[in-house]
């Protein structure tokens, strides 16, 4: 199955939903001139079609595969990620000083939702590096930045994210792995890591000259839990004085994980200091380990959030021309009873409508908050406080939506969707991992109802709702507007509800939890067909086809006719509160 940039939809998100041509005033983001603007978002469409696409299924069948210590990809890998480095599409957000393109983030979204959509298992090597650069701008030194991210921002050098142990999971203050200061010899001031991580993606590879891990650890006497964490740059190959690579460090790649998808990632177990000689060095102060790891999670998190978004169009993709070229069945109600292709037959259609407006929705959603993270960047605090309120809702919704859409694709295609060879179900595969790490989907909806519903004491979220409501006043929007009052009403019911309130104690921790997920949802999806239906409305000054306009405006009137109305149910579940949930003991519930 081919894959076709949707650059012009691309485009039409950046300039409505980033408002791209307003962060082109700004001197820092000057140089973002719409022919600039095209010529990237065109450009890294022909290249993830030309050169990333073409590796998917064989990475998918093919897989990344350990051997002799060494992880080892299919041919064609390389040189594909070689043309990504030469091209500079991993230099498009970074700072000019380290090499980069000083463009908005939302530029390069763009450009990683094309290399995403094309390649899903691949992307995910330049995802995590562009997550690294970040943490080290924000807390490295100069020298560390000087040393590392010339070669990091290039793509010559990749880098990880070390959090996760066998015994922790999520619960990332139970890691064991250690670092402990050397006081004298060639690596004074440094430290030995010893320990092991697992979940490490594109951990040990040989696409790049060297992997620069990222990796959480506890130095001796810290503060037992979270609180005494610490951030250490572990490289693969030590780093000399002239920028020269010297000897490998003592770590290594223990295995590699056998996952349902994303089979060109590899997953990797890593081993640091099996030999007592694995050097690393600090990154920001001690015990303040998490704090610099989250702005590596923040970036991570919405990056994840675009994987939902680009997996959906792909599968989108597929499914638009299977349903184009399989005949099956006359026409219901026909009078002619020749078969017809099923994009004919309305539960087909249907399902295509779906699978469009959650994609477009999905883009709207995740470009908007790009354009809040960009201006928060240039000192804009309240787009700074928004974005951080919309993070979780782009990771959480966007790729439970992603998953959503595969599964449709797969169900387009009927029993073939079930078969390997047509790639459908490897979208469903791919797709799937995406609400499990970088925190569950869950954990985000934790995060919205307890850290950033809290924000400004929830002005936040109701200003956001009330812009909403503004917005969809009249017109064919009302439900839109019922949709963002009843987002703003759920939010001061989990605040807390007023005295005399009769419904379920929005002040205790478990109705909040319990009621986490589908808040989130309801929000979501308030913001996307908010966002959506500003792209219909930008339509007649777009200059774009009649048919592109055409299809839109049905879109954006399918999302307010079909999906809000969903979201409104998602807001009653989460005025239930948590009671029914605990109905059941532990021991009824599970046996």
């Amino acid at each position: 199955m081919t894959y076709t940039p949707p650059s012009t939809d691309q485009i039409l998100a950046l300039r409505v939903n980033a408002g791209l041509d307003e962060l082109a005033a700004h001197e820092r983001f000057s140089a973002a001139s719409p022919d600039l603007v095209e010529a990237i978002v065109e450009g890294a469409g022909a290249f993830a079609a030309g050169e990333w696409a073409p590796l998917n299924r064989k990475g998918d069948t093919e897989g990344a595969r350990l051997s002799d210590g060494r992880v080892v990809l299919p041919d064609g890998f390389a040189q594909a990620y070689r043309a990504f480095v030469d091209a500079g599409w991993n230099a498009i957000a970074a700072p000019e000083e380290f090499g980069g393109q000083g463009l908005p983030l939302s530029l390069a979204m763009a450009a990683m939702e094309c290399l995403g959509s094309a390649n899903m298992g691949f992307s995910l090597l330049p995802m995590l590096t562009l997550g690294a650069i970040e943490a080290v701008i924000h807390h490295g030194t100069e020298a560390q930045q000087a040393m590392y991210l010339p070669h990091v921002v290039s793509g010559k050098w990749s880098a990880t994210m070390n959090l996760t142990e066998p015994q922790a999971g999520s619960d990332v203050g139970a890691l064991r792995t250690t670092a402990t200061p050397i006081a004298d010899g060639p690596h004074k001031g440094k430290y030995r890591i010893a320990g092991q991580k697992i979940f490490i993606t594109w951990g040990e590879h040989d696409l790049a000259e060297n992997i620069v891990h990222l990796v959480l650890a506890r130095t001796p006497g810290a503060p037992a839990g979270s609180r005494g964490i610490s951030l250490f740059i572990v490289p693969k190959f030590h780093v000399e004085h002239d920028g020269s690579l010297g000897a490998r460090n003592d770590l290594k790649v223990v295995s590699i994980e056998h996952k349902l998808g994303i089979h060109a990632s590899p997953t990797c177990v890593m081993s640091y200091g099996d030999n007592g000689e694995c050097i690393g060095e600090l990154i920001g102060r001690e015990n303040e380990g998490l704090r610099c790891m989250f702005t590596m999670m923040n970036n991570a998190r919405v990056n994840v959030g675009a994987q939902g978004v680009q997996i959906a169009e792909r599968a989108m993709q597929q499914a638009m021309a299977y349903a184009t070229d399989r005949i099956q069945s006359a026409r219901a109600g026909s009078a002619d009873k020749q078969p017809v292709a099923i994009v004919e037959h309305p539960d087909v259609r249907r399902m295509l409508l779906r699978m469009r407006a959650l994609t477009e929705g999905g883009r709207a959603l995740l470009y908007y908050a790009a354009g809040q993270l960009d201006r928060g960047s240039l000192d804009d605090e309240a787009a700074r406080l928004r974005a951080e309120l919309l993070v979780p809702m782009v990771k959480a919704w966007c790729t439970d939506m992603g998953v959503e859409v595969a599964s449709i694709g797969v169900q387009v295609h009927g029993g073939m969707g079930f078969i390997e060879e047509t790639g459908a179900a490897q979208h469903y595969r791919d797709a799937r991992i995406s609400p499990i790490y970088e925190g569950t989907n869950g954990i985000q909806a934790a995060d919205l109802v307890t850290r950033k519903l809290a924000l400004e004491g929830g002005q936040v979220l109701f200003s956001l709702m009330e812009e909403i409501q503004a917005y969809a006043t009249g017109g064919d929007c009302l439900s839109l507007q019922e949709l963002a009052e009843c987002c703003r009403q759920t939010a001061e019911h989990l605040i807390g509800a007023p005295q005399g309130d009769e419904r379920p104690d929005s002040r205790s921790l478990d109705n909040r939890l319990g009621a986490s997920v589908p808040f989130l949802a309801g929000c979501a999806i308030a913001v996307a067909a908010w966002q959506l239906h500003r792209q219909a409305d930008a339509l007649p000054s777009a200059g774009l086809s009649n048919a592109f306009a055409k299809r839109k405006k049905v879109v954006a009137r399918y999302f307010i006719e079909h999906l809000v109305p969903e979201a409104m149910g998602y807001l009653a579940q989460a005025q239930k509160g948590a009671s029914l949930l605990y109905e059941l003991t532990s021991e009824e519930l599970t046996a």
